[in-house]
């Protein structure tokens, strides 16, 4: 398991370096495997991630105890509701970068302005509603906004997204936050032309298929 909290630690600083996470908010997690080792391995809470060392990730298991000599992060709920739930997540990265979170804070579905929004699930992208962070409110919000998706912006708040693996959930967050930029952009020339419901069931086909499959 070390050599999996070094490679978090590692997409943590990349999520910096990309500039989805700023300070010491944000954070990451990647669903752990087998027997007693069956949970999920998290960033602490308030640490920035240049800071962080191995021993510094935290193992949590689906009944939301912890192991480790730091505080899981604030945001633990939802990381652990959404493993339970949804057996494709294998990473979650949640950030608060510059353009999704000004969306998130206009309480807006980011609409099918854009083809890639399939890239997610759905032909939209869908806000979750307001509430504390670190609560248990804000996680079944996220739950309700995730069902059929693989992100979404959290009211006043920031992103969410779901990956295959730590790679993948990096991936889908800068992609997130690019939608985001290119939706805010377009929005002060006036109102995105949005692709209608029949041609996004066809790119959701067409996506089924995208990229290397294995």
């Amino acid at each position: 398991m070390d050599e999996l909290r070094r490679q978090l630690i590692a997409t943590a600083q990349r999520m910096d370096a990309l500039g989805l996470g700023r300070g010491t908010a944000g954070n990451l997690s990647v669903r752990t495997e087998g027997g007693d080792a069956a949970g999920f391995l998290i960033t602490p809470s308030g640490m920035p991630s240049a800071a962080l060392v191995a021993e510094d990730i935290v193992f949590m298991r689906f009944d939301g105890t912890s192991v480790g000599c730091r505080k899981p992060s604030s945001e633990w709920r939802f990381h652990r509701d959404l493993y339970v739930s949804r057996p494709d997540a294998g990473a979650v990265l949640h950030a608060h970068p510059p353009f999704a979170t000004s969306v998130a804070c206009l309480r807006r579905d980011i609409p099918a302005f854009h083809y890639m929004l399939a890239r997610f699930g759905g032909d939209t992208l869908r806000c979750a509603a307001y509430a504390t962070f670190g609560t248990q409110a804000l996680s079944d919000a996220v739950l309700l906004a995730m069902a059929d998706r693989r992100a979404c912006l959290l009211a006043n708040h920031g992103m969410l997204v779901f990956g295959d693996d730590l790679a993948h959930a990096l991936a889908l967050g800068v992609e997130l936050e690019a939608l985001c930029e290119q939706y805010w952009r377009a929005c002060q020339l006036g109102q995105p032309v949005l692709l209608d419901a029949a041609e996004m069931a066809t790119v959701l086909d067409r996506f089924a298929s995208y990229g290397q499959q294995v």
